[in-house]
């Protein structure tokens, strides 16, 4: 394959992760890591790399459109990013101590546990109320969202601040660490201990995660994990894509949306064991 096929092929695969990752709120990191490294046969450590930048590439495409739509909630996520870039710092620092094997296993756990979570959680009208979060109430972290699908604005109350908080630091390692924007458990952390819709949470971790990638991506490139001729096409691609992602979105139904998540990483997860145990 001529360089220039190849850039296109890499093209490619940054336009279908940027859109899986605006819509699905992953960031991208969760198609390019085992698709530069199943499929490519690129280094794990270059491939997160790429990520890192293709996931930075993604929250600048989706989040101008989920604020403009008053989907993302801001208070919510400028709150959060207290503890994922503190995390993002920590796991960045801690990857170049593990060997390529636990990696891919790490990785692995991370999205099995969150597709099972999100695919067994009830729709918001079934959940019983949240508890009272006096945190939530001072910062004003409670909000409202457009559903198209459903043509009426939804009101929702944030729940367990704090927990999600601890939450998000874990989130935020783990995205250092395996170049993945740390959406697999940021959805999942707001979805399910925050007690936001799946639309919000996901919406609000495309905000969130150009800022824990930053955090972590000046460690990559000082240790030389970044190549420009991988890097370039994905990141290009995973923008376009994220911008086309973020539209659909919008008029989503929760229910597909949550199953298309849990269905997604699942698959992903399977790909990485595979190579993590070969």
């Amino acid at each position: 394959m001529t360089p220039i096929e190849l850039s296109l092929v890499l093209l490619a695969v940054g336009v279908a992760a940027g859109g899986l990752g605006a819509l699905l709120g992953l960031g991208g990191g969760f198609i390019v890591v085992p698709a530069l490294t199943l499929v490519f046969g690129v280094n794990i450590r270059l491939a997160i790399g790429a990520s890192i930048v293709a996931v930075i590439a993604t929250s600048s495409g989706a989040a101008v459109a989920y604020v403009r739509e008053h989907m993302a909630n801001m208070r919510v996520g400028m709150f959060l990013e207290l503890a994922t870039t503190t995390g993002a710092v920590t796991g960045a620092l801690v990857g170049s101590l593990l060997v390529p094997r636990v990696l891919y296993i790490v990785f692995a756990i991370v999205l099995v546990l969150s597709g099972i979570a999100v695919a067994r959680r009830k729709r918001l009208e079934d959940r019983p109320p949240p508890p009272p979060d006096a945190l939530a109430d001072r910062l004003g972290l409670h909000g409202s969202y457009p559903d198209a699908s459903r043509g009426r604005v939804v009101s929702y109350r944030v729940a367990r601040s704090k927990a999600g908080l601890a939450l998000m630091y874990v989130a935020g390692a783990v995205s250092g660490l395996l170049g993945v924007g740390s959406g697999v458990l940021k959805v999942p952390a707001m979805d399910l201990a925050m007690g936001l819709p799946i639309k919000v949470s996901t919406a609000t971790s495309n905000f969130m995660i150009g800022v824990t990638a930053a955090a972590s991506a000046g460690v990559y490139f000082a240790r030389g994990d970044i190549d420009p001729l991988i890097t370039a096409p994905v990141a290009v691609g995973v923008l376009v894509g994220a911008l086309v992602g973020s539209r659909v979105l919008t008029g989503m139904d929760p229910r597909r949306l949550r199953l298309l998540f849990a269905v997604v990483v699942l698959v992903v997860a399977v790909d990485m064991v595979v190579k993590g145990v070969a």
